[in-house]
């Protein structure tokens, strides 16, 4: 169980035609820029392994800064925040949510 004020932050592949999801991992950040790091070291790890087609919006969220700035800003004002990239065969997403938040 996490402490209050930490945020929840948590990867998952959700193969296409599979009826449960495959976790890549999780931490608790104690804030929103510790969570947007996770978010990024994640995003990086998941892109590195898809074919270059797929893994070309995972590399231009890294080098967003703005979008960067929006998801700080949601995870501070309470805002979960996700970021979803897809191959051929699955869902990856990625998500921070804000204390008090649940999935």
């Amino acid at each position: 169980m996490r402490s209050t004020g930490e945020y929840l932050c948590r990867a998952a592949a959700y193969p296409l035609h599979e009826a449960s999801s495959i976790p890549l991992g999780s931490h608790d950040a104690a804030s929103p820029r510790l969570a947007l790091r996770w978010l990024r070291e994640r995003t990086s790890n998941i892109t590195d392994q898809l074919d270059a087609a797929y893994a070309q919006p995972g590399h231009y969220w890294l080098t967003d800064e703005a979008e960067h700035e929006q998801a700080l800003a949601y995870l501070t004002t309470g805002t979960a925040y996700r970021l979803t990239l897809y191959d051929e065969t699955t869902c990856y997403v990625l998500v921070a949510y804000p204390p008090g938040d649940t999935p």
